[in-house]
C-alpha cells in the first residue's frame, strides 16, 4: 500500500436506485480533489469483518450510473457487533467489532463512508462511538432516516410505484375490479 491518504466505502442494507451514483461521486471526488486511494468493502459489513475489499479506481466507477444495485454488493444481516457465524447446524452471534476496527486501522483508512439506511447507519454510529471516523450517506426507499429530508432511492421508488399504480388503474377500471397494490417499505408511512 502507498503512503497516499485512504478512505473506504461500504454499502449495507437493501439496494435501491442511486447507490452506484453515490459510490461514483465519492470515488471520483476523493481521487480528483484529495488525491486519495479508495477501497470498497464487499457485501456490506461482511467485507469489513472478513477484510474483503477491492481498490476503486477512477475508471472502475465510470459507466455505473445506470446500473441497479451496488457494485460493492450488500448485506442486510452483516453486523460487526452481532456477527452471524455457522457452528455446525447452528448460527451463533459474536461481537467482532474490534476485529473490524483492526481491519480498518491496518489498512490505514482515514474515513469510512457508509451508504445505507437506519440499520446500516445505526451500526456506523456505533463504530463512530468506537472512534472510527465515519461519513454516513442516507440511502433507503423508506425515507425514514432521522434529520434527513430525502434519502437516495426514495424518489425513484415513489416514481416506480406510482407509475405501476397508474398502469393498473385503467386495467382495474376495464374489468370493474378493485386492485390492492403492495409496495416495499419498512415503517415509512405508518402512523
Amino acid at each position: 500500500m502507498s503512503d497516499k491518504r485512504r478512505i473506504a466505502v461500504v454499502t449495507g442494507g437493501g439496494d435501491c436506485p442511486g447507490i452506484n451514483a453515490v459510490i461514483r461521486a465519492v470515488v471520483k471526488r476523493a481521487i480528483m480533489e484529495l488525491d486519495a486511494e479508495v477501497i470498497g468493502f464487499e457485501d456490506g459489513y461482511h467485507g469489513l469483518v472478513e477484510n474483503r475489499f477491492k481498490p476503486l479506481q477512477y475508471e472502475d466507477v465510470s459507466g455505473i450510473l445506470t446500473l441497479g444495485g451496488t457494485i460493492l454488493g450488500t448485506s442486510k444481516t452483516a453486523n460487526p457487533f452481532r456477527y452471524p457465524k455457522k457452528t455446525g447446524d447452528k448460527t451463533v452471534f459474536a461481537d467482532l467489532s474490534k476485529h473490524a476496527i483492526e481491519n480498518i486501522r491496518a489498512l490505514g483508512i482515514e474515513c469510512l463512508v457508509v451508504i445505507g439506511g437506519d440499520g446500516t447507519l445505526g451500526i456506523a454510529s456505533r463504530l463512530w462511538e468506537e472512534k472510527v471516523p465515519i461519513i454516513g450517506i442516507p440511502k433507503t426507499i423508506d425515507n425514514d432516516i432521522m434529520e434527513t429530508e430525502t434519502t437516495f432511492g426514495f424518489d425513484t421508488a415513489v416514481q416506480i410505484a406510482t407509475d405501476g399504480i397508474d398502469r393498473l388503474h385503467s386495467t382495474a377500471q376495464s374489468h370493474h375490479r378493485i386492485m390492492i397494490v403492495e409496495v416495499m417499505g419498512h415503517h415509512a408511512g405508518c402512523g
